[in-house]
């Protein structure tokens, strides 16, 4: 019996979306929310303080509405006289109507006027007087004066009293205001605050809405390139659009895509053309390693001291290739200060190995700088090994250096030939190589490592033309760090067996 298992690990994987799950909530929504909640806060509070200030101050005018009647009483009172007969009033019933007929309360007031122990005038009449919670406020007041604040069915109720006494007659006049109906206008006051409140805070969040989503209508773009962008498609840039912080950031973000770009296509085309030079090689240890005879002992030998010097060729591409991945790293090179006079006389003592050529001093600069000694040998003795690839026995090779407080300078020129017009654009790039003699083993990487190792120092390397032929490699470097200290340098350790000339000499191609 034959039974069938299904495995997970053999079905594709679920399609996934390009747009990555979104998390949480949106910026424009939480943006959107805080100016709700800011606006809400601010009108809450607005209202808060309108609503106790008009409360209080509602308060205080209905005290001084009924000290200014309770006044109008007590002047009417002291000047005891009748205005209508010019007598003095007979009666505090006589006063108090006199009074009361003469002014006219408000809408939320109401004026009584009490007779020895009962109030007996009332205007307007609106039953107050019936009223037992008024009553029994209102009648130590009408004996001492002063003021109370009672509950009766018209609500809240302010009770002011002017006691008056007319020989044996006693009497007061009650001054009565009515609290709710001031409160009720400001209620109402306050209900329309809040309907206008609520209107402005709709249209402060349709607002802050459109607003937010405008501004970060960049930052979706900004995603959505992104998104786009991978790593076989690493040309799509972001538009930029304004002149504000997102632009900047837009700017940002595109020099760094500029920079991965280049990068990754710098990789690229190195890692082809590092493929191409390895594969020669390899396929030259294939076919003799397929027909190498074992039985032969001397096909054996010839097969292998062959094999040996393509694995020492690729050793030493392999070397070269490290080298080159390793020039963009922060540690390629250790600067430190260097003697730029010595370092100058070391590397042509050493570069004399290099070929029997008329070696030449044309000068050497007078400073203390800070570079890499190492990298820097190495690199001017990549251009001496160059320039004696190009020359022949006897020819000249000059090397020299200068300092001027703004840049050093070291060169290295030949009388060879020189360098054709048509192969100065590929000279320094990877693989590329111009015009090659018979002998030469090289893979064309000795002027990218030059390059390489002038760029990690801030500088850079470029070709003079030789005077009358030949060509010159001048290095470039920032002396922003130099020390000029001429007294502490040692003395010149000029070549007496050959002649020297300097970078003004007429033999001396101009920089």
């Amino acid at each position: 019996m034959t039974t069938t298992t299904e495995s997970t690990a053999a079905q594709p994987p679920p399609p996934t979306s390009a747009r990555p799950p979104r998390s949480g909530v949106s910026v424009r929504t939480r943006i959107a929310a805080t100016v709700a909640l800011l606006v809400t806060v601010a009108l809450a509070g607005a209202g808060l303080i309108v609503f106790v200030v008009e409360g209080e101050r509602i308060e205080q005018q209905a005290v001084d509405e009924a000290e200014q009647e309770l006044d109008e009483f007590a002047n009417l009172v002291n000047q005891g006289i009748d205005p209508e007969t010019g007598s003095r009033f007979p009666s505090v019933d006589g006063l108090l109507n006199l009074y009361l007929s003469r002014n006219v309360p408000d809408d939320d007031e109401a004026l009584v006027g009490w007779i020895g122990s009962a109030p007996a005038l009332q205007f307007p009449d609106d039953g107050l007087t019936d009223d037992p919670t008024f009553l029994a406020a209102a009648a130590p007041l009408v004996r001492a004066g002063g003021s109370a604040r009672i509950d009766t069915r018209q609500g809240t109720t302010l009770v002011t009293a002017k006691p008056v006494v007319l020989e044996t007659e006693t009497g007061a006049l009650v001054v009565v205001k009515y609290l709710d109906a001031d409160r009720a206008e400001l209620l109402d006051t306050m209900r329309t605050f809040t309907i206008v409140a609520l209107l402005s805070l709709l249209a402060v969040v349709a607002v802050a809405t459109w607003v937010s989503g405008r501004l970060l209508a960049p930052l979706r773009v900004l995603r959505e390139t992104a998104d786009e962008i991978t790593e076989t498609d690493l040309a799509r840039r972001i538009p930029e659009t304004g002149n504000d912080d997102i632009t900047a950031l837009t700017r940002t973000v595109n020099g760094m895509l500029d920079r991965i770009e280049s990068a990754f296509v710098g990789q690229r085309r190195f890692l082809d053309d590092a493929g191409h030079e390895l594969r020669t090689p390899l396929t030259v240890l294939r076919g003799h390693l397929e027909l190498l005879d074992p039985e032969s002992r001397e096909d054996v030998e010839e097969t292998r001291a062959l094999l040996l010097d393509e694995i020492d060729r690729m050793a030493r591409l392999v070397g070269e290739l490290t080298l080159l991945a390793k020039s963009d790293r922060p540690d390629f090179v250790t600067p430190g200060p260097v003697d730029l006079e010595a370092l100058t006389h070391d590397v042509l003592a050493k570069a004399r190995g290099l070929g029997e050529r008329t070696w030449s001093l044309d000068g050497s600069g007078q400073a203390t700088v800070t570079l890499d000694e190492q990298r820097i040998t190495q690199a001017l003795l990549q251009l001496c090994d160059n320039a004696v690839k190009h020359t022949r026995e006897g020819q000249l090779i000059a090397l020299g250096s200068s300092y001027d407080d703004d840049w050093v300078e070291l060169w290295v020129r030949d009388t060879g030939p020189g360098v054709r017009a048509a192969d100065r654009d590929i000279i320094f790039a990877r693989f590329g190589r111009g015009t090659v003699p018979e002998d030469d083993e090289g893979f064309g990487l000795g002027l990218s490592i030059v390059e390489a190792i002038a760029a990690a120092h801030g500088g850079t390397v470029h070709l003079e033309d030789g005077r009358p032929t030949g060509a010159c490699f001048v290095i470039t470097l920032p002396a922003a760090d130099a020390l000029a200290d001429p007294d502490a340098l040692p003395q010149t350790h000029a070549d007496e067996t050959t002649p020297t000339t300097t970078r003004e000499d007429p033999a001396w191609p101009a920089s």
